[in-house]
């Protein structure tokens, strides 16, 4: 797509990666197809070539207006377009550089502003929204169905953690604790830790570290991401010059943005080579897993009874980090019979913050998810991302009851 850059972003870093990316897109329609919002509303505008022309004038110079905020801010960042283009357009790293410079061009009316900054606040910081999160689960509890339903399901239940093995062993792993996974989910990490305990490898924690800095990315405050990314390099730097092996991430959106690290501060002296190095040893839990898979298989109670699973494979793992199949695998490998689930590319109306700031779009996004997944009739949802665990858990059918955690959880039931 030919692309001329005005004055303003020409010769810039960021006008330069954007020319870069919009001149990949031969504007085929290929990402139409895979586009859960242009699938819902069929309007180009909330498809990605129609995202990418309003990027493309906006670069080139004309008026950036709450028309292209609109349709920006309604795009998932799910990338299942970058999986179909066939000519490698990074549609993800577009539309980050597109918000950027909405979020700077486009004043937000104050209620919306205000939840923004809200959001920012509390979501990265796991204290706060433990004590928001805990108020939630007090209050639904004692409402004795008081509390109408629609906001009663948008509270995760409460979910307990189990042991978490002392470090023993000369491998070691670290991981990343994450935001708000310890307040909704705290024994994914716990149960990781287990699992890797079983076959030899000690996971360890940088007190120190916290939010991966994805929430101030989506809403368009890089330069709020990158204090994020800046505070977690420092506080693994130390633990990696010990020699752990890698960093372990176990919520898949998470880890986009960690393997992005190297990208994100690239223009950074102080950091660029440390941000390159965290990326490099970023590694998804199934794909150490999957390494170790004969170790692990070692160390599992054989099943009682067959057991059906279905598996969300979250956007971040499938098209973000490029991550299909293996989990399946693992699975599989387990003995666990895998269910079909139609249109398993589709996103599940998660998408960090997009549930709260695009309610509508996320609740039929969610519907049409949640009907795939129970479509066969599993015994138990799976998925890798506490982002779709715990918005997926809110749309699950109340009568059929059936359970949903990640599935490094049902490795860790089955140890010796």
């Amino acid at each position: 797509m030919q692309t001329t850059l005005s004055e303003e972003f020409m010769n810039t870093p960021l006008g330069n990666e954007a020319a870069a990316i919009l001149r990949k897109c031969v504007h085929c329609g290929f990402c139409l197809a895979t586009c859960p919002t242009y699938n819902l509303v069929g309007d180009e505008l909330d498809s990605p070539r129609g995202r990418i022309y309003l990027m493309k004038q906006m670069l080139e110079g004309a008026p950036v207006t709450e028309r292209t905020q609109h349709h920006l801010d309604r795009c998932l960042t799910c990338r299942s377009c970058e999986s179909t283009c066939p000519s490698g357009v990074e549609y993800g790293k577009l539309v980050d550089i597109g918000r950027e410079i909405v979020e700077q061009k486009v004043a937000r009316p104050p209620l919306e502003k205000f939840k923004r900054a809200l959001l920012k606040k509390i979501l990265p910081n796991t204290a706060a929204f433990r004590i928001v999160l805990k108020t939630g689960q007090t209050v639904k509890g004692l409402a004795g169905g008081l509390m109408p339903e629609a906001l009663a399901r948008k509270i995760p239940n409460v979910r307990l953690a189990g042991a978490w093995p002392p470090a023993r062993h000369p491998r070691r792993m670290l991981v990343l604790q994450g935001c708000v996974q310890p307040a909704i989910a705290p024994d994914i990490n716990a149960a990781t830790a287990r699992v890797l305990d079983a076959i030899g490898i000690s996971l360890i924690t940088a007190n120190a570290a916290g939010c991966c800095g994805a929430v101030a990315h989506h809403l368009g405050d890089v330069e709020g991401s990158r204090v994020m990314a800046r505070a977690n390099i420092d506080a693994w730097l130390p633990l990696i010059e010990q020699g752990i092996e890698s960093i372990i991430i176990t919520a898949s959106g998470c880890g986009t943005t960690v393997s992005d690290y190297g990208h994100l501060l690239q223009h950074d002296t102080a950091y660029a080579a440390k941000a390159a190095r965290v990326s490099a040893l970023c590694k998804d839990i199934s794909e150490v897993i999957a390494q170790e898979s004969a170790a692990l298989q070692a160390k599992l109670k054989p099943l009682a009874a067959p057991k059906r699973i279905a598996f969300h494979s979250p956007c971040s793992l499938q098209h973000g980090l490029k991550i299909k199949g293996k989990v399946e695998a693992l699975l599989t490998s387990a003995g666990y019979t895998l269910t079909h689930v139609p249109d398993g590319h589709l996103c599940c109306g998660s998408a960090g913050t997009y549930s709260i700031l695009q309610a509508e779009m996320s609740k039929n996004l969610l519907a049409n998810k949640v009907a795939a997944l129970e479509s066969d009739k599993p015994a138990q949802v799976v998925t890798a991302n506490i982002g779709c665990l715990a918005h997926i858990e809110s749309g699950l059918n109340q009568s059929s009851k059936t359970p949903i955690g990640h599935w490094i959880e049902l490795m860790a039931e089955r140890l010796i």
